[in-house]
C-alpha cells in the first residue's frame, strides 16, 4: 500500500510538472514553502482560534517569495459540522532574483470549512474563502477561493498516531475585479494550486507533511516543495 502511494505521489509530481510546462513559466527553479498551521478551541465552547505562519521562497532558501502571518477567530456550531472563520493576514512579498525590494499586503478574510468523511480512511474538507486585500499602491481588491482537500490513511484504518497518509488538494483562486490600479489590470483567473504529499501523524493533534505543490497563474507555472506542521490543541 505504501509503495503504491509513493508511486502515486511521484505521478502527481510529474502531472504538476506537465501543468508547469503548459503554463510556460517564467522560471523553472524549484521553490520551497515552510509552514506551520495551528487551531485551538476555547475549552468546550464553539469558539476558537486558528492561524498559520508561512515562509515561502522562490528557491529552496534565501530568495524570499512571501512571509505570511495569518490568524482568525473561529466558530463551530454544535448543530452542524462546519467551521466559520473571520481573520486577518499580513503578507510581505519579495521579488524573484537578486532584487531585495518587497511590498506589503493587509488581508481580511472570511471562510467556511466543512468536512466529509468516507469510512475511516478517507477524510475530505471543503473550504470556501472570501478575501479583501489591501496591497501597496493598488485599489482595494477582492478574491474568491475554493479548496478541496483529501487525506487518505495508508498503513492504518484510522488517522491516529503513527499513521502514514496521502494528502492532496486543489485550490482555485478567482479575482473579484480586473482593474487593480489605473491603468493596471489582472485577469479574473488568479491562480490554481495542485498539491500531493505524504503525511505522518506524530500524535493526536500533530501531523507533518512533505510534498510538491504546482502553482499556475495566467503568466507562469512553478513547482514548490512544501514542508508543513499541522497542530490542533485545546485551551
Amino acid at each position: 500500500m505504501i509503495k503504491k502511494s509513493i508511486s502515486l505521489l511521484i505521478l502527481c509530481a510529474q502531472f504538476a510538472s506537465l501543468n508547469d510546462l503548459k503554463a510556460q513559466p517564467q522560471n523553472d527553479q524549484l521553490g520551497a514553502w515552510y509552514m506551520y498551521f495551528f487551531d485551538t478551541n476555547f475549552n468546550d465552547s464553539p469558539w476558537g482560534f486558528q492561524g498559520d505562519i508561512q515562509h515561502r521562497n522562490w528557491n529552496i532558501a534565501g530568495d524570499l517569495e512571501q512571509l505570511l502571518l495569518r490568524g482568525g477567530l473561529t466558530y463551530s456550531p454544535k448543530t452542524a459540522k462546519i467551521k466559520f472563520t473571520l481573520g486577518y493576514g499580513n503578507i510581505k512579498t519579495g521579488v524573484y532574483g537578486e532584487d531585495n525590494s518587497t511590498s506589503t499586503e493587509s488581508r481580511i478574510y472570511q471562510e467556511a470549512l466543512f468536512p466529509v468523511k468516507f469510512g475511516n480512511r478517507f477524510h475530505t474538507n471543503h473550504r470556501f474563502r472570501y478575501e479583501q486585500r489591501l496591497i501597496e499602491n493598488q485599489n482595494l481588491r477582492t478574491r474568491y477561493r475554493y479548496n478541496f482537500f483529501v487525506n487518505i490513511a495508508l498503513n492504518r484504518p484510522e488517522m491516529k498516531r503513527n499513521t502514514i497518509y496521502l494528502a492532496c488538494y486543489n485550490e482555485l483562486f478567482i479575482n473579484g475585479q480586473k482593474i487593480i490600479s489605473n491603468p493596471n489590470t489582472v485577469e479574473y483567473f488568479d491562480r490554481n494550486r495542485f498539491y500531493a504529499a505524504l503525511g505522518y501523524v506524530i500524535r493526536n493533534g500533530l501531523k507533518v507533511q512533505l510534498g510538491v505543490m504546482n502553482q499556475t497563474t495566467d503568466t507562469y507555472g512553478k513547482n514548490q516543495i512544501q514542508l508543513s506542521l499541522h497542530h490542533s490543541f485545546k485551551r
